[in-house]
């Protein structure tokens, strides 16, 4: 797998690349179908309250397959995935990484899956995240498609 030349590559980073595409590609296929993440709603705004869109989708196919691949991970693995994902967003620096990964064990307080689901830009922080870690995102999600 090809990586960024811009940043040196985090070997291993607590969860398969090609994993962490599977998720991109079907958070991008589910927030297609959410369309705008801002809009308001009779329940309140959905940038405050994100699992009322949740609610709204529960019974979506593609929504229902990403909360299962992602609740099938292993603990580590959805650690690192939403360490990647606050990485992307820039809440930790690539340098931070393992207290990323910290940090996400020990604030878990819901479902891996619903709190990633929450997250409007959720493919594009693992996107940068990858980036940002030293790897190619289109080549990974590429492989994928």
């Amino acid at each position: 797998m090809k990586r960024h030349e811009q940043s040196e590559p985090v070997a291993d980073f607590g969860i398969a690349p090609e994993k962490v595409g599977h998720v991109i590609v079907k958070a991008r296929e589910y927030g297609a179908k959410v369309g705008a993440w801002n809009d308001t709603t009779d329940e309140g705004d959905a940038e405050e309250d994100p699992a009322a869109i949740l609610e709204d989708f529960a019974d979506d196919p593609t929504a229902e397959e990403l909360a299962g691949f992602i609740g099938a991970l292993n603990d580590d693995e959805q650690a690192a995935l939403v360490a990647l994902a606050w990485v992307g967003r820039g809440t930790f620096e690539a340098e931070e990484f393992d207290e990323a990964i910290e940090t996400a064990r020990s604030e878990r307080a819901n479902a891996t899956s619903k709190y990633l689901l929450g997250m409007p830009l959720l493919a594009d922080y693992l996107e940068e995240g990858l980036e940002k870690l030293g790897y190619s995102p289109e080549e990974i999600v590429g492989d994928i498609m």
